[in-house]
């Protein structure tokens, strides 16, 4: 028989496994398809920058405009899903950009790619960080972690499968008189809106309206997030423009920044960058496949050794610094192998670092602030390393001809970022300790 005291443990693991399989899997297949229509234009570049006429520093403004859009709409966005529930606003944002990325086949110059990109940005904006708000309602602090890799880990597997499969999609040049790249936005901008529909069937508000636990489970479970939310030592209620002015807030953008724009760098100039070994369409998309596969496993180990350690800070910072040195790597070698190492090096720490990171975050952020802090440090990180940073590559490289070059301001970023999250983790370190003496000596 089970004896009393282990009935807890078993109920905990009862209830957050049944919590992982229900919305982890449908929630990372709606971001892998998200992540494959916001990068796809890097594959649909080998093709539309030629028939369009695209320069560099054009088709690099044309990408920025999409994290421009993200910046504006993202914290709106995610206080109308807090209003509005999980289940319809998540709904809606997919089903829009669902259609957005497949009407950009029909671009036909430089001015209807912005107003599309644009749009692109304006539809997704507020998923990410909706997702994540809405995995605080449902996952203690203890398993945040290693489910928000897991999460997580539909971008590089979006690159890893979104890759070739634009490379195949490319290949269907000619077909009913359209060019490849117009059928890569139609096909994979189709599966988000069916998604979106499922969304509606599959998604449960809050633990407490979930039938599909049960009682115990479902007490449980509000039990335990409701007594992590009164023992937070946190950011607390504040106004919206207070938040965007907290200097924490700040900071923490300027460290996810430099994440985000080693990503989003990649996913848009990779193509073009293994382009120039001379590959065709078909082998681009497989090489540049290689980093994304080694980073989907390694960004799971590393949230859960951040989850097995407690650790936060450190688990964070490492990554900045992998993907600083192999920015720098480029400097002195350009040969086909070691550019494939650099990738990898460059993605591995992009995404590893994405759970230990956000789990800081959200625990540094009380319930009152969740939906809008979470936005801002997204939103602000998407201008900084998205908008900023992938325009200034174009910009660089199309000034220099240099890929080296034009990735040094984004090596510098994510130096600086590993040295902040040291500093502000540090600094809350010290205020927790303070607040946790302060309370046992009363």
């Amino acid at each position: 028989m089970t004896s009393a005291t282990s009935l807890p443990d078993e109920l905990e693991r009862s209830t957050m496994r049944r919590v992982a399989w229900r919305l982890l899997p449908f929630l990372i297949v709606c971001y892998l398809i998200a992540i494959i229509d916001r990068g796809n234009i890097g594959m649909a570049s080998l093709q539309m920058n030629e028939d369009l006429q695209l320069t560099a520093k054009v088709f690099g403004f044309a990408s920025s405009l999409f994290f421009f859009a993200y910046f504006l709409v993202e914290v709106p966005s995610n206080l109308a899903m807090q209003r509005y529930g999980a289940r319809i606003w998540i709904a809606r944002i997919m089903i829009t950009w669902g259609l957005i990325s497949a009407g950009t086949a029909f671009v036909q110059g430089a001015n209807s790619l912005y107003v599309m990109r644009f749009l692109l940005g304006a539809a997704e904006a507020g998923f990410f960080p909706g997702v994540l708000l809405y995995l605080t309602y449902w996952l203690p602090s203890a398993y945040r972690a290693r489910m928000v890799a897991l999460f997580m880990v539909a971008i590089p597997a979006a690159n890893f499968i979104g890759s070739p499969l634009s490379g195949l999609l490319l290949s269907l040049d000619g077909w009913m008189g359209m060019r490849g790249w117009h059928w890569l936005f139609i096909l994979e901008g189709i599966p988000a809106v069916l998604l979106g529909i499922a969304c509606l069937f599959v998604l449960t508000d809050r633990p407490e309206q979930a039938k599909w636990l049960s009682d115990e489970q479902r007490g449980w479970l509000t039990k335990r997030l409701a007594d992590e939310a009164s023992k937070k030592t946190a950011i607390g209620h504040i106004s919206l423009w207070k938040l965007l002015r907290h200097k924490d807030i700040w900071v923490l953008a300027l460290i996810y920044s430099g994440a985000s724009a080693a990503g989003s760098t990649m996913s848009v100039w990779a193509p073009q960058l293994l382009k120039t070994f001379g590959l065709s369409a078909m082998e681009i998309g497989l090489v540049n496949a290689i980093p994304y596969g080694i980073a989907s496993v390694l960004m799971i180990i590393w949230g859960r050794s951040s989850d097995r350690t407690g650790e936060r800070r450190w688990h964070t910072a490492m990554t900045m610094l992998l993907i600083a040195a192999g920015l720098l790597m480029t400097l002195f070698t350009s040969s086909l192998p070691a550019t494939v190492v650099m990738l990898t090096m460059v993605l591995v720490g992009a995404y590893s670092m994405k759970g230990p990171f956000w789990a800081l975050v959200s625990g540094w952020l009380s319930s009152s602030t969740a939906a809008a802090g979470l936005a801002a440090v997204g939103a602000m990180a998407n201008l900084i390393g998205g908008g900023i940073m992938v325009n200034a590559y174009g910009a660089i490289h199309d000034a220099t001809g240099s890929y080296s070059l034009a990735l040094m301001p984004l090596a510098a970023l994510c130096t600086v970022a590993g040295i902040a999250v040291l500093v502000i983790g540090r600094k809350r370190q010290r205020e927790q300790a303070e607040t946790a003496s302060a309370v046992s000596a009363k």
